[in-house]
């Protein structure tokens, strides 16, 4: 075997994951169906929040770590994809949110002024926001410098990764479904719309987490992104006209010079949603390890590196 370990899955958390590893001295590979901009997360908006993930104390954590790493990187956006941007976050206020959020520097309630017409309540804050597209390319490029490799693999089992190297970390996120199996992961789908910038600078949110429709506007070096929905078990990939109507519509009420701003791209992806976060290992009968790194549903960007770490561990521990 040429490889200590496998890691299945080639999105955000599978190179992050991957990368923690390479980078504390093991030898990795990533085997992939899609290539990293073909992935769901590719299709993420790409905004650090937690939202839409169980459990809540782990996701804290996770989430802390992840925010310190981003900060950093987002100290050379032009090779990471990452910068710090201020923002609202609509409809919630600091009672709202778990212990992580004394961790989180700057964070305050939103005056009236900040508000948009119909809300009563937000909160202020300055996180990392990622261009996912150029993000992956910067994880590929770190990875690759650490000795990783990356391969276009379609598996039909675990097994396959378990038969290459004595460790296998899945990170097959919505793939998990199949592979593991494991009935309870689902897809959460989204759909959003990308429209030329009128000139906005700071990033939106309003996100009931139990409505399928939410409305975010975040600021890209590509455009602005717009949703969304979150449409629990639904499969499909093709973007829906009158939807997309709908959330333009819904961030025109927020920025109304979105009304007539030029659309450049309709997107769909399926977030990999689950109960829970699985984070975990298991030793199998012929005494490979397995550890699962999956479910992360809305919120993979916001835990990556958090997860990643502990993934890492617990390979370290074998």
């Amino acid at each position: 075997m040429s490889n200590d370990v496998i890691v299945v899955g080639g999105g955000v958390i599978g190179l992050t994951t991957a990368i923690v590893l390479a980078e504390s001295g093991r030898q990795v590979s990533v085997w992939s169906r899609d290539p990293a901009e073909e992935t769901t997360s590719a299709v993420a908006g790409g905004l650090w929040w937690p939202y839409r993930i169980e459990p809540t104390a782990a996701v804290g954590d996770w989430s802390v770590r992840s925010f310190a790493i981003l900060a950093e990187l987002a100290e050379r956006p032009a090779e990471t994809g990452v910068r710090m941007v201020d923002g609202t976050q609509a409809g919630i206020g600091m009672a709202d949110l778990g212990p992580w959020a004394a961790e989180l520097p700057g964070l305050r309630p939103a005056g009236a002024g900040e508000l948009p017409d119909g809300s009563s309540v937000g909160l202020r804050a300055r996180t990392p926001l990622l261009d996912m597209p150029s993000h992956l390319g910067y994880l590929l490029r770190r990875l690759e410098a650490a000795g990783g490799t990356v391969e276009r693999r379609t598996l039909t089992s675990l097994a396959e990764a378990h038969a290459a190297a004595p460790s296998v970390v899945n990170c097959s996120g919505l793939g998990a479904r199949e592979l593991v199996p494991d009935p309870e992961v689902h897809p959460v789908q989204g759909q959003l719309v990308v429209v030329e910038n009128p000139g906005i600078d700071e990033w939106f949110v309003s996100a009931d987490h139990a409505s399928a429709d939410t409305v975010y506007v975040l600021p890209q070096p590509y455009g602005v992104v717009l949703g969304g929905t979150a449409r629990e078990n639904v499969w499909g990939l093709e973007p829906d006209p009158a939807v997309a109507e709908l959330i333009i519509a819904r961030c025109a009420r927020v920025h109304p010079e979105l009304a007539k701003a030029r659309v450049l791209a309709h997107r769909v992806g399926l977030r990999p949603a689950r109960r829970a976060v699985r984070l975990g290992a298991e030793r199998l009968p012929d005494g490979s390890l397995r550890v699962h790194n999956y479910g992360h549903g809305g919120a993979g960007v916001t835990v990556a590196w958090g997860c990643a770490q502990d993934a890492a561990e617990l390979v370290g521990r074998s």
